[in-house]
């Protein structure tokens, strides 16, 4: 049996876009969908009787543009997601791209805050 310990500890080493391409790979390999059990949920809880204007729970923040401090932009994109210094500057230059996804409307408001501090424009989807 595998020493599960050690997996948990590799697994929290992973960086954001490292975790997201192993989601993608255990799903092909495994032919299953991570969205797929919340899509399931909700017709059972909510059933035919869900209120047509349901509150939005989760957000994506979006960096539409770096603007000119590109450099503090990527430290603080560093800071909110852990990736190295080459992917956060990619991000940055790649921009618009999202930065989180499926945050709390708390958290997203937070993080674009910090990224307008540093000079970036950013849209919560």
């Amino acid at each position: 049996m595998a020493d599960l310990n050690a997996i948990v500890d590799q697994l929290s080493a992973l960086t954001v876009m490292e975790a997201a391409e192993l989601v993608k790979t255990l799903e092909e390999k495994w032919g299953v969908s991570a969205a797929a059990p919340a899509m399931m949920a909700m017709p059972a809880a909510g059933g035919a009787a869900a209120a047509p204007a349901e509150e939005k729970t989760e957000f994506d923040v979006v960096l539409a543009n770096a603007g000119d401090k590109k450099i503090n932009v990527i430290k603080e994109i560093r800071t909110i997601t852990g990736l190295g210094l080459k992917e956060a500057k990619d991000l940055v230059e790649g921009a618009p791209k999202t930065v989180k996804e499926g945050v709390s409307k708390d958290e997203a408001n937070k993080i674009k805050e910090v990224l307008t501090a540093a000079g970036a424009t950013v849209e919560i989807k």
